[in-house]
């Protein structure tokens, strides 16, 4: 079974993807559209967008024959979880530091 944080870091991984999910943190958009942003063949722009989709962070739904690209925010959930480890392990080590220069000033 895929590994949710592992997909979705793999996903935010590349400057590009990243690009793309700005953009469409602002609007849904078709392969072209995505397309018309970037200096890369469409093949190219899809092979992005499948690895934002494995990775939960964008659904595609079909209408007709486009294929619209919308931002999953929920997808972000994971990577999210896996940084609040790293803020309450700093947190915890800046208020031991903070004690213990309260207690040498002391």
């Amino acid at each position: 079974m895929p590994d949710p944080t592992q997909n979705a870091f793999r996903a935010l991984a590349d400057p590009t993807r990243r690009d793309i999910l700005r953009l469409l943190s602002a609007q849904d958009m078709t392969i072209a559209q995505v397309s018309d942003r970037f200096e890369m063949t469409r093949g190219a722009v899809k092979k992005h967008l499948t690895v934002l989709s494995d990775g939960g962070l964008i659904h595609v739904e079909a209408r007709g024959r486009e294929r619209i690209n919308r931002l999953n925010p929920a997808g972000l959930t994971p990577v999210l979880g896996w940084l609040e480890f790293f803020d309450r392990f700093w947190d915890d080590r800046l208020a031991d530091l903070k004690s213990n220069i309260e207690q040498e000033i002391q």
